[in-house]
């Protein structure tokens, strides 16, 4: 079957080699404490993998294309870095890579919407992975509506990161009122939000949000929030055109089971549960017409 990962990060070799020090030179403390986190095992919550071995982790695991994410960066600066650099990504791979852009509201209108077109003149593709609870600008906030305005005439679809109201705590964890990506799907009908780690579940909670045609959603960290279950619940309410398949590569999503973070396990569990071509790649594929 066909595999597209819509949701996976990657990082600058700078950021690699040292991506604490690297993260407070940049002030961007909640990347600090994420990148030094660790399991009780010991093992770190996540890797940084190059280039190079991202692509031999999507051969191993039978990974088409990888869409590549920015994280919700707390500076613009940081942004404009992550940018250039899945810029040169998509140059160098096209036909393994496609990458989302990524910014900070808070930098105001202009900047954002001049990092856009630079970023769209670049090859990019989309807008995410934002947080706005967690980068500090509020869904209505003027600077954020001329990213989403943008995004539109763009056609950029917008994955934002979204967390469930009942999962369990856990370092790091943001609140993302689920009533937010609500008003923004209303607000913004001309923008596709796709709503990271299965929208929260927002889908199963509230029967609207499956009635609205902008609304998608990811299946990033799935394992590390919910059952193999999820996949049939989920499904068996909501279009399999509205899921997109996403690992959230390079986090270790079976810490109990593999040392090192794969795509290929998470591939077996979606397919296992009967996850259709359209989940695997087809939707992400016709929306970005990647062919």
């Amino acid at each position: 079957m066909r595999v597209i990962d819509c949701h996976v990060h990657l990082y600058p070799p700078e950021t690699n080699s040292a991506p604490a020090a690297w993260g407070s030179i940049r002030g961007e403390n909640d990347w600090v404490a994420m990148c030094t986190r660790q399991r009780k095992s010991g093992r770190p919550v996540q890797r940084f993998p190059g280039v190079d071995e991202l692509l031999r982790k999507m051969d191993r695991a039978g990974v088409e294309r990888a869409v590549l994410l920015g994280w919700y960066w707390l500076y613009a600066t940081t942004c404009r870095e992550q940018n250039a650099f899945f810029a040169e990504c998509v140059r160098v791979h096209p036909d393994r890579l496609t990458a989302f852009a990524t910014v900070q509201p808070r930098g105001g209108a202009a900047a954002t919407t001049v990092e856009m077109r630079r970023a769209h003149a670049e090859g990019l593709s989309g807008l995410g992975e934002l947080c706005p609870q967690a980068q500090g600008y509020a869904i209505d906030d003027p600077a954020f509506a001329a990213a989403l305005a943008l995004a539109g005439q763009f056609r950029w679809p917008v994955n934002l990161h979204v967390t469930d109201p009942n999962i369990r705590d856990y370092p790091g964890r943001v609140e993302t009122p689920l009533a937010d990506f609500m008003t923004l799907a209303r607000a913004w009908p001309q923008v596709d939000f796709v709503l990271a780690h299965w929208g929260g579940l927002l889908p199963l909670r509230d029967p609207l949000a499956r009635d609205l045609p902008n609304l998608f959603f990811d299946t990033a960290a799935s394992p590390l929030l919910y059952d193999s279950s999820v996949w049939s619940r989920f499904l068996a309410q909501v279009p399999a055109e509205k899921v997109w398949f996403g690992s959230d590569f390079p986090l270790n999503n079976y810490p109990k089971l593999d040392a090192e973070p794969s795509m290929r396990r998470l591939i077996t569990e979606a397919t296992a549960a009967g996850a259709p071509a359209a989940v695997m790649a087809e939707n992400v594929a016709r929306r970005l017409a990647l062919g």
